[in-house]
């Protein structure tokens, strides 16, 4: 079993017509899971649903305990692309999680505009996930980081390795 924690991010955000702005309503990775006829035994569960760039420490906190109590030794978590990095450092630093695999993936594309990257970072991220050693990562684009090793390039939406 892979538990599945979602935070929100671009990946879950929608177009809200009566504001003209994205906004979060619900996840759709469940969806995403089901369009991708993935056969992997998943719980998803969600956390927050907010825009990385309002994450607080008090949130990064809550994600850290939230994976040191889950019971599955190995978990992906859907986040912001804009602090994803920092919130894999926080969790590589903790103690607590150095008997799982952890990887944190996102989308630089709403999922609900129909050309989201999102569906295919997720699903990198299962497999990556099952596939390496305890750790903490981040699966962007069909590449896999260590999270002390990694970074966005803002200017192009790209994560590269240090």
């Amino acid at each position: 079993m892979i538990r599945i924690l979602v935070t929100g991010g671009t990946f879950d955000k929608q177009y809200d017509e009566l504001r003209g702005a994205l906004s979060f309503k619900s996840t759709h990775v469940s969806e995403m899971l089901r369009l991708g006829r993935s056969r992997v035994d998943v719980a998803v569960e969600t956390l927050m649903m907010i825009d990385s760039l309002d994450m607080t420490d008090d949130d990064r906190a809550r994600i850290v305990g939230r994976c040191a109590t889950a019971a599955e030794p190995r978990i992906v978590i859907t986040h912001g692309t804009d602090t994803m990095v920092e919130t894999a450092r926080r969790l590589a630093a903790s103690p607590a999680l150095t008997a799982k695999t952890i990887v944190l993936t996102g989308a630089m594309v709403p999922y609900a505009f129909g050309s989201s990257d999102g569906l295919f970072n997720l699903g990198s991220a299962l497999s990556f996930v099952q596939a390496l050693d305890p750790g903490v990562f981040v699966a962007m684009n069909g590449r896999c980081f260590e999270a002390n090793r990694v970074r966005k390039i803002k200017e192009t939406g790209v994560f590269e390795a240090l």
